[in-house]
């Protein structure tokens, strides 16, 4: 007896899930997952003891082998790597957004402090922080002592800790982001540098395949001018709508229903610490 389609059903949303936050792309998340019940449409059922374990360690396994591949094609990377917004809402008959589980480490911040972690610190702090499984589940699904995983949960969090003070309060946010928009409209700089930090950073994301800031652009008043450069530059037919991206308030920018860039943020003790521009078409919804 095969693994059923039941169980197809039942554990995809989580499998995703796993795949999502661990690789930071839409494409890729759904690949692994595709795969991992390729593999397991091959294997008895009766030989697993416990279908939903036996699923999660395959499809962790299987994202950190595809970490490796994925790191060496970031590093060639043109310019700075956003993960791949997830709008949260309908947009097809088959939308990634309808199967994320829980809405904790999907914030386009984490995904990208992500980065700075080893696949096995990535691997362990999303099972043990966000999925609360118990160390030894961990250990047996990336296959170390419980010990090792433990400090390796202790040094990721070290490496992430500001992730833990993120504010994640929808409403609370986009009051902030209206804020921000309406401050633009107005040209206030006074008032947008009551709302960003003296330090803020804007990562934009353009892959080389539009024009995009190849470096991080740092401190309030550059960060400011730059996005008054785009704002004077912008086409006519540019318009914008506030929308729910990674369970978080963002700013998607549409030229004729077509979404052209999405600008999300990282907010933390009420003010705008990050701002993500991500405008790689390859990585922007089709609504």
């Amino acid at each position: 007896m095969q693994i059923s389609n039941e169980d197809y059903e039942q554990f995809k949303p989580l499998m995703f899930s796993i795949s999502y936050r661990m690789l930071g792309s839409i494409v890729e998340a759904e690949d692994v997952v595709h795969e991992t019940f390729l593999k397991a449409y091959q294997i008895d059922e009766k030989k697993i003891d416990n279908m939903k374990a036996y699923l999660c360690k395959m499809v962790t396994n299987r994202c950190l082998d595809e970490l490796k591949s994925i790191r060496r094609r970031r590093e060639k990377y043109v310019g700075p790597w956003n993960p791949v917004p997830l709008l949260m809402e309908k947009t097809n008959d088959y939308d990634p957004s309808d199967i994320v589980l829980k809405k904790e480490g999907l914030s386009i911040a984490f995904l990208r402090m992500m980065e700075h972690l080893a696949p096995d610190e990535r691997a362990v702090l999303l099972l043990r922080e966000v999925f609360d499984y118990s160390y030894s589940e961990i250990a047996n699904i990336i296959e170390k002592k419980e010990e090792n995983c433990r400090k390796i949960l202790s040094r990721a969090k070290q490496r992430v800790s500001r992730v833990e003070d993120e504010s994640l309060n929808y409403e609370k946010n986009k009051d902030i982001i209206n804020l921000f928009i309406e401050a633009f409209q107005m040209h206030n700089t006074a008032a947008l540098l009551e709302l960003i930090t003296d330090n803020v950073t804007l990562y934009s994301d353009g892959g080389g395949k539009v024009n995009a800031a190849i470096r991080p652009i740092v401190t309030s008043n550059n960060v400011i001018a730059f996005l008054y450069g785009i704002i004077k530059n912008a086409p006519e037919d540019l318009y914008f709508e506030v929308k729910k991206v990674n369970y978080q308030p963002a700013i998607v920018f549409l030229i004729n229903g077509k979404v052209q860039s999405i600008l999300s943020f990282y907010i933390n003790n009420d003010k705008i610490n990050e701002i993500y521009i991500t405008l790689n078409p390859d990585k922007l919804p089709i609504l």
